[in-house]
């Protein structure tokens, strides 16, 4: 007998999923504007300027870090709390004007709440999810990131054109705020107690299972940095400007629109059957990139990358839960995130280095070869192992 269908659109699911929304929202509108902010409020150089925009980021590792061993200890929903209250009360800070040294520590504290709360929320979405849906599930929730990162710049901009910097950060407390309010609805079941994790070994701060793909999704989130920092740098030089105010929106509807095929392509075939072509197509979308000369392809390269990395992303996430044991999802899931935000965050200054060298169309030349690879390290690492369980379960 065919088992019925178990519920994905639930309201503990919707409100994860806002809250999700909500932090990254804030996280893309502030990534735009605080930079100029700290030039135009404090006299920042621009090297001063970067470091108070990426410092955010580290924050968020080290809060990544810690959490992920605690979470399970001391409770997902609590953990959410405790992360949003962090994270709203650090955004009153940016109205104290005490210079870039303290500028630069609330951003880093800022960076601790987004780490805290998002490990949680992403926790949290793992456990409500039915697991036969899981894929499915993972890439709507990751929709709710994607539509942040389109949203989230493009208010950040429009408000620093037509308003001041108090509006801007109050809007944020506000959002900040009715996150917080929206965890009182959430309803997190019990799960069994963890296992303890005594001294400072790799268990306790990453889980061993989640590995494998982390590395996978580490390496592509550094070779998509090099489009989230460089593109309007690229798309100057190749005075393709108009193009490349709209490439994010681009990215955004490729992803929107694939993510609820290809998740449930992965539920009901497997995760190969989406992460072998979504490299792929990773790949020939910095392909096109380095060979753009024209408006529609920089946007075809957007919608390749979308489809590319937007999937590459929601694929490993769901990968690393399922590979992991039920009470150690919350350290699966902070795993998971380090890598990501490893790669986003530190790619940039490599691939910096290499710019004066290579020029931009050769550096997306080499990150196409790059990510082409990655083919064979998500080989090794996951899918022989997953053919075999889909060969022993056929």
């Amino acid at each position: 007998m065919q088992q019925p269908i178990q519920k994905l659109w639930t309201r503990d699911f919707l409100i994860i999923s806002l809250i999700n929304f909500f932090l990254t929202l804030i996280f893309f509108l502030l990534m735009v504007t605080i930079g100029v902010h700290a030039v135009e409020s404090y006299g920042a150089t621009t090297s001063q300027a970067g470091l108070v925009t990426g410092i955010f980021i580290i924050g968020t590792l080290t809060g990544r870090l810690f959490i992920g061993r605690l979470i399970d200890s001391i409770g997902r929903k609590k953990t959410l709390y405790i992360g949003l209250v962090f994270f709203t009360a650090t955004i009153l800070l940016y109205f104290v004007h005490w210079g870039v040294g303290f500028l630069l520590l609330t951003r880093f504290v800022h960076g601790l709440g987004m780490g805290l709360s998002s490990t949680a929320t992403g926790t949290i979405v793992a456990q409500v999810i039915p697991a036969t849906r899981k894929g499915e599930g993972i890439g709507y929730y990751s929709m709710s990131s994607t539509l942040a990162t389109a949203i989230g710049p493009f208010v950040g901009l429009l408000l620093s054109q037509h308003t001041s910097f108090t509006v801007i950060f109050g809007l944020c407390f506000v959002i900040g705020v009715i996150s917080l309010a929206s965890t009182f609805f959430v309803n997190v079941p019990e799960v069994d107690a963890p296992e303890v994790v005594r001294g400072f070994s790799l268990k306790s701060f990453v889980e061993p299972k989640a590995l494998p793909i982390a590395l996978i999704i580490g390496m592509a989130a550094l070779s998509y940095s090099s489009v989230l920092s460089y593109i309007n740098f690229y798309a100057s030089e190749l005075d393709l400007i108009e193009a490349a105010s709209i490439f994010f929106l681009v990215y955004s509807v490729a992803v929107l629109l694939s993510r609820p095929i290809t998740g449930k392509l992965m539920d009901a075939r497997g995760a190969n059957v989406v992460m072998y072509p979504a490299i792929a197509i990773f790949a020939i979308g910095l392909l096109v990139l380095s060979q753009a000369n024209s408006g529609w392809m920089l946007l075809l390269a957007g919608a390749l990358i979308g489809l590319g990395f937007g999937n590459i992303q929601s694929g490993t996430q769901a990968i690393a839960v399922k590979a992991s044991p039920p009470h150690r999802m919350g350290m699966a899931t902070s795993t998971f995130f380090i890598a990501l935000d490893a790669g986003l965050g530190f790619g940039p200054y490599f691939i910096g280095l290499l710019i004066p060298l290579t020029g931009f169309s050769t550096l997306y030349l080499i990150l196409s070869g790059v990510v082409l690879f990655t083919i064979f390290l998500y080989y090794v690492m996951n899918g022989r192992n997953e053919q075999k369980q889909l060969n022993e379960a056929a």
